[in-house]
This record gives C-alpha cells, sequence and structure tokens, in this order.
C-alpha cells in the first residue's frame, strides 16, 4: 500500500508516509495526498503535526517505476513537478501548525525536500540523506533546490547533487539542518515528547510566529522557471531512469 496517513492523537496530528516495499518512496498520487492532508491540518484544532515514515525509513525519494509514464515529455514534466510535488511541498510550507520531522533511516530526494518544509528535525544516528538523482541523469527542479538550499545549506545541497553524495544525520547535524541527533531507537518518543511539549505552549503565538517566519522568507530572489523543464526528453534523462529500472550502471 502507498500512501500518506493521517491520524490525530489529541492535540498532535500524525502524518505517515507509507509505500511498503519501496522505502516510502513518494508516488504521485501520495504527492497529492500530501497536498490535501496539510491543507486539512491548516484547518484543524491540531497544535503540532509530527511527519514520520512507516517502518525504518522516512522516505527514499520519488517512486522511479512511475517516472517513464510523465518524465520524458516537457509538459507532463512540468505538470509533475509545479503541480503535483510542489503543491505538496507548498501545502507544508503555507501550515501554521509547528512540524516536526522524525527521520530514520533513508531521507533521500522527496524525503529531504519535505523534511525541508518542517520546523524542527530529529534524526536517528543512523539516517542517511542526500539526493543522487545526477546518477538518474536529471537535475533538481528549481523551486525544490531553493527550498533544500535554504533549509540545508549551499554546502550540502552542492554535494549532494554534484557529487551525488549520501550523506551521514551526523553531518546534517553539524550543519543545522538537524536540530536534534538521537540514538538508534529513540526518535519516535523524542519527537512524541517533543510534539506534546509544543502543543501545551499557545497555538495562536506558534501559528503567528509561522507566518512571520514565511514572510520574512518570502523576500527570497524570484526563479525564472520558463524552460526548466526543456531537458524532459533528453538521452541523459532517459538512459539514467532506464538504466535504474534494467537495474544496470548507466553510461552518460
Amino acid at each position: 500500500m502507498s500512501e500518506i496517513q493521517l491520524q490525530g492523537a489529541g492535540a498532535v496530528a500524525y502524518v505517515t508516509i507509507e509505500n511498503a516495499g519501496k522505502l516510502n518512496a513518494m508516488t504521485r498520487a501520495m504527492w497529492r495526498q500530501l497536498r490535501a492532508v496539510f491543507e486539512k491540518v491548516q484547518h484543524s484544532n491540531w497544535r503540532c503535526v509530527v511527519v514520520r515514515g512507516e517502518g525504518e525509513h522516512f522516505c527514499a525519494g520519488g517512486d522511479i517505476a512511475e517516472y517513464p509514464a510523465f518524465r520524458f515529455a516537457e509538459e507532463s514534466l512540468r505538470a509533475f513537478h509545479e503541480q503535483d510535488v510542489w503543491g505538496g511541498l507548498h501545502a507544508m510550507l503555507a501550515c501554521d501548525v509547528p512540524i516536526v520531522a522524525a527521520i530514520e533511516g533513508n531521507c533521500m530526494g522527496a524525503g529531504v525536500e519535505m523534511a525541508c518544509c518542517c520546523d524542527i528535525r530529529l534524526a536517528d544516528e543512523g539516517a542517511r540523506f542526500g539526493a543522487p538523482i545526477a546518477k538518474l541523469g536529471f537535475p533538481m527542479a528549481p523551486r525544490e533546490m531553493q527550498l533544500v538550499q535554504r533549509a540545508a545549506g549551499d554546502a550540502a545541497v552542492r554535494e549532494m547533487l554534484l557529487t551525488a553524495a549520501v550523506l551521514p544525520a551526523a553531518r546534517l547535524h553539524a550543519l543545522g539542518f538537524v536540530q536534534r541527533l538521537l540514538p538508534a531507537g529513540e526518535v519516535p518518543a523524542s519527537a512524541q515528547e517533543l510534539a506534546q511539549r509544543i502543543a501545551r505552549l499557545a497555538p495562536q503565538a506558534a501559528r503567528l510566529n509561522k507566518r512571520t517566519l514565511r514572510e520574512v522568507g518570502a523576500a527570497a530572489m524570484a526563479l525564472d522557471a520558463s524552460d526548466a523543464y526543456a531537458w524532459a526528453a533528453s538521452a541523459e534523462h532517459l538512459e539514467g531512469i532506464q538504466a535504474f529500472l534494467q537495474k544496470r550502471t548507466p553510461q552518460f
């Protein structure tokens, strides 16, 4: 089963990323569900949200098995990133309810992007972060890159994208992206404890603080994405996806 689950426990909501057998990789349908879930949270009485992955991993990226159906035409590729993906990420960014990320295992690509939308990130010492899409022959979409650059920092995003590096949680903690680095197995309970602490505080103040932080951050430079997906039908893009699906080394 692949879905974004929403469950409430008192004043705290739990959003769970689930794609069984695929390390919780995001499908197109899941991106749309993510948007609907956070739009619901925005208009709820919940005071904090915990975002987590089902089982041992947060999210391993996008579900690459779906990619051949839409990634090789500019129009459909643009729709995927600008409507499906950004729709989900924007709903998280626009949510005034504090969001805590409980990160274990793999946090790759889409997982990193969703983590960037959270206010506080807790990670297991064994968690791994990256966006090794250079191996798949395509770049990160402009808005998504800006999001990761602002949250994780320029040095981290350059290393992840240009070298396809997978970085340990300790490195992201040192860079300030992960606020709390925890021993194995302690992330779920610590995230719950933190969420309950936030929920006991003034909810109006939290929402107003998030709105002000969003307005301050809105001063970022606007991006010209008019030709951002012109590479959809490129040979490198096609080769990268096909090689992954065929379980072979790409020849770029």
